[in-house]
């Protein structure tokens, strides 16, 4: 008889532990269908679209392109910020394989801006894996503003570093600049930036043509420097910097150079 009441206890112990287990697991079950419900929410709240429900938005009123590095593992997504804005943001797809204007495929990207021309530009610095669309946003009088969509061509179509594209007539304080494209024949307008040696921005600058006097404004159709620039000094360093930009915002051609005037 005590065998048997040992053999009994000893069943109903290992009963206990098994009833036990099976409330753990379930209880680690639902736990984790918990967090993975809380990470979808936190995932959805993130989109584009969300971030915009009941909010007042202007589309196309942020001045943004992008554009692969010279390690093209690297892109940089470059805006424009006024005096003034908040909440700088960007966002992205997962692929090119989406409509570029449905919101709702883009997620809330994560770094840090670095800054341009000493703050006059800033730019996201991203590594993407596959080619993808991004959108710029930021706040102005509480108003959210929205880039064009950017396609990202890293892959396909990395952006070129040619400074040798780019000559400069510097007999005179207004320097006439002119350049080449590189191999890839879809650019449609051309950023120019007239920099002092210390990076500080002088001139800020778009045109069609493939040409750019210093501060000659005739053939500018967009002009973003925010004061008029100063003559230029003779023998002194100064510099000079291109992007030709495609319809779709990418960077196909990145030049820099070092000029001074006589």
């Amino acid at each position: 008889m005590k065998k048997l009441k040992i053999h009994k206890l000893f069943f109903c112990a290992i009963l206990l532990i098994v009833v036990h287990s099976c409330g753990s697991d379930s209880s680690s079950v639902t736990e984790l269908e918990t967090i993975q419900e809380t990470e979808t929410t936190q995932e959805a709240e993130t989109t584009l679209q969300i971030s915009l429900e009941n909010r007042e938005f202007v589309i196309d009123n942020v001045i943004a392109c992008a554009g692969s590095n010279e390690d093209p593992s690297i892109t940089s997504v470059f805006l424009y910020p006024r005096e003034g804005v908040t909440n700088i943001n960007y966002y992205h797809t997962n692929s090119l394989e989406v409509d570029k204007n449905d919101y709702s495929a883009y997620n809330l990207g994560e770094g840090e801006l670095i800054d341009v021309f000493n703050g006059f530009l800033l730019k996201y610095e991203i590594a993407p894996i596959e080619e993808q669309w991004v959108i710029v946003t930021f706040e102005e009088d509480g108003v959210v503003n929205i880039s064009n969509p950017i396609r990202i061509k890293h892959l396909s179509k990395p952006t070129e570093y040619l400074p040798e594209n780019v000559t400069v007539a510097s007999n005179t304080t207004m320097p006439i600049f002119e350049w080449e494209d590189g191999r890839f024949d879809d650019t449609v307008i051309y950023f120019q930036a007239v920099l002092t040696e210390n990076n500080d921005l002088l001139s800020s600058t778009y045109t069609f043509d493939k040409n750019f006097q210093y501060y000659n404004l005739d053939n500018v159709v967009l002009n973003i420097t925010e004061v008029e620039p100063p003559s230029l000094e003779e023998n002194i360093n100064y510099g000079f910097t291109l992007l030709a930009v495609s319809e779709d915002n990418w960077v196909n051609l990145f030049s820099e150079i070092v000029f001074s005037v006589e």
